[in-house]
């Protein structure tokens, strides 16, 4: 079925294929994207739109010598199936599979394991840089950076260190007017000027006319030409952005043209100083309905096609958490004009739409810019608003300085909300939100909360919302299950206790209150009975609960889904420490001290021995260990 890519060992074969076989390779590729989202949601219409991208640049360069670097890495799939991995593709974001991101121990294409946005600039100019003072300047230096990623601060301070430097860098501006949603801020603007000015696409029309009469390799005309090209734009629009970053810009060129990029390519691969290459891409290019609606397309749910149309495969989930933190978001906005909302290019992923829409004076979309948007917050909250910054618990520690600086030394009431808290799944280690306790703990003043269940997200919320300093609220990427019970306000430092016994206790940091509750059962059929709480808080905890637990319980168990190190349990530890409580039948389960790989969410629980069954052998073995004698200090 697919001719060309299953007989490919490795990218170099693109040197010697010709247009026409690149083209056929571009539609196996897509077929292989189309066939790969009728058995797990991926990331899709990304990845759609590079191939012809991606085709090129590995038919002109060399990349087991040269540098590649793929920004925000989830459109990694077609240099994935070109470098070696064809046979193993379908495996990928399953437990033990390709990561969907680049892996450097999959393949010595993938140099950096690349999930967060803006940062490609700066490795391939340190690659750069590296190889010159090597002497090895031969070596060809590129990153591949979308235009949604493009406005990110660190982009900018890496593109005036080059152009001190006046490295041989290309950096490809690949263009498709997206971040996931519709991307925005005044560097977009700028960018639809250049794709749609006049002037532009006529001058570029003459120049492929003239390019294409040109030899291939390295021709003095076409150097002159495209210089000429090149003052005459200056000339005719005044001071180019990129050019005052000490960059030569060209563009914008079709991202779909593989012959007319392949020219262009090797335009720019002698060319001496930092070079930006403007290619205009499609998102979602190949199949209609994700041209039509890449949004939607960015991460679909697994779906068949039914004659060029999408049948999502049916799926009996229940809500997530997301859902009910908008829902909440929402409640609150309606209730109180003095919140707003803002979120760094994740409208989508948060599932704000109805927000952004409701309340679009109020609503605020930084681009991929999530230390500006902390700052921003806190100048909000300066001026009494109350603002709500939602950003994913791994994209939240972009922020660090500023939750420190900004909001936490000022003790503003900026309230964070961070999805994805905890394992999430088939994205992996570049995405897995299980640092923010630790990150955010150590800061003063800080009020930090994790809903065990559904009915908790809104109280929490409109709690963080009255409270007179910053708060954050975490929650993970998974179904909100909802706990039948007696409703308990929130209340500052009080965590809830669901059952009470003395064989033992299960302190519940979040989310993990359903494994708690689970892991409670299965050790109560054994003649165990364990009581089981409800943290709510991670900072302040409620020392009062902490205290009869440690005094009337053989053992504590703590359970969280986060790094354990600098995490929930360490502060339960630290406080029964401060307190001269025995710790010596205190048991602290999470994430242990390395990097978890992609996997579903409840396979790697499992792994881990975060699930009902592995909290309960915990408990099991504490149970055993520490009788009523030694509990007594016999």
């Amino acid at each position: 079925m697919h001719e060309l890519l299953s007989k490919l060992e490795s990218s170099e074969s693109l040197h010697s294929m010709s247009i026409e076989q690149l083209e056929q390779l571009g539609s196996e590729i897509r077929d292989v994207l189309c066939n790969l989202l009728a058995t797990r949601t991926a990331h899709f219409a990304s990845n759609l739109g590079v191939v012809e991208l991606c085709l090129a640049l590995h038919s002109v360069f060399d990349f087991r010598r040269d540098r590649l670097i793929w920004d925000t890495g989830h459109q990694i799939y077609p240099h994935k199936l070109i470098t070696g991995r064809y046979n193993d593709f379908q495996s990928i974001r399953m437990k033990g599979g390709l990561m969907g991101y680049p892996n450097p121990s999959e393949s010595e294409y993938d140099l950096f394991m690349t999930g967060h946005a803006g940062c490609s600039v700066s490795t391939a100019l340190g690659l750069k840089s590296g190889d010159d003072l090597q002497n090895e300047g031969s070596r060809k230096s590129i990153a591949v950076i979308g235009d949604g990623a493009f406005p990110s601060g660190i982009v900018f301070e890496a593109m005036n260190n080059a152009g001190e430097l006046n490295s041989d860098l290309i950096v490809i501006l690949n263009d498709n007017k997206m971040s996931i949603c519709p991307r925005v801020g005044a560097v977009a603007n700028y960018l639809d000027r250049l794709r749609t000015n006049p002037f532009y696409t006529g001058l570029k029309s003459e120049v492929v006319k003239v390019l294409n009469k040109l030899p291939l390799f390295g021709d003095p005309a076409e150097k002159l030409l495209a210089q000429i090209k090149e003052g005459v734009k200056a000339g005719m629009v005044g001071g180019m952005l990129f050019e005052e970053f000490g960059f030569r810009y060209i563009g914008p060129i079709d991202g779909h043209d593989i012959h007319l990029m392949r020219k262009y390519l090797e335009m720019v691969k002698n060319q001496k100083g930092p070079t930006l290459l403007h290619v205009v891409t499609e998102k979602g290019r190949g199949y209609k309905p994700a041209e039509r609606d890449p949004v939607y397309f960015h991460t679909p749910p697994a779906f068949e096609d039914e004659d060029g149309s999408p049948k999502v495969r049916s799926t009996l989930e229940k809500p997530a958490f997301t859902n009910f933190a908008r829902d909440a978001i929402l409640s609150q906005m309606h209730k109180n004009e003095k919140v707003t909302v803002m979120t760094a290019a994740m409208c989508q992923g948060n599932k704000l739409e109805p927000v952004r829409d409701a309340f679009a004076d109020r609503f605020f979309d930084v681009g991929i810019c999530e230390s500006h948007a902390v700052a921003f917050a806190a100048g909000q909250a300066k001026t009494g608003l109350r603002p709500i910054v939602a950003i994913y618990s791994t994209f939240m520690q972009r922020s660090y300085d500023q939750i420190f600086q900004e909001v936490s030394l000022q003790n503003l009431p900026v309230c964070m909300m961070m999805d994805r808290a905890g394992l999430t799944g088939p994205d992996g280690p570049t995405h897995h939100g299980v640092f923010d306790i630790g990150y955010m703990r150590v800061f003063p003043n800080i009020v930090m909360m994790a809903p065990g269940d559904a009915t908790e997200v809104e109280p929490m919320l409109e709690f963080a919302l009255q409270h007179n300093g910053p708060t954050s609220i975490r929650y993970p990427k998974s179904s909100a299950l909802t706990f039948e019970r007696p409703c308990q306000p929130i209340e500052l430092g009080k965590s809830e206790t669901i059952r009470w016994a003395t064989d033992g206790a299960i302190i519940a940091c979040g989310a993990m209150l359903q494994q708690a509750l689970a892991a409670a059962d299965l050790l109560k059929q054994e003649g165990i009975e364990v009581a089981v709480i409800n943290a709510r808080f991670i900072k302040p905890l409620d020392t009062e609960m902490l205290a009869q637990v440690f005094e009337e319980c053989r053992f504590v168990v703590t359970v969280e889904e986060g790094a354990l190190m600098g995490g929930f349990g360490s502060a339960v530890l630290e406080t029964a420490c401060q307190h001269g409580w025995d710790t010596r039948s205190l048991r602290t389960l999470g994430l242990p001290d390395r990097f978890i790989e992609h996997g579903e969410r409840n396979d790697l629980l499992a792994d881990l021995g975060l699930d009902a069954a592995g909290i309960a052998v915990a408990c099991r073995t504490l149970s055993a260990r520490y009788s009523d004698a030694s509990h007594a200090g016999v």
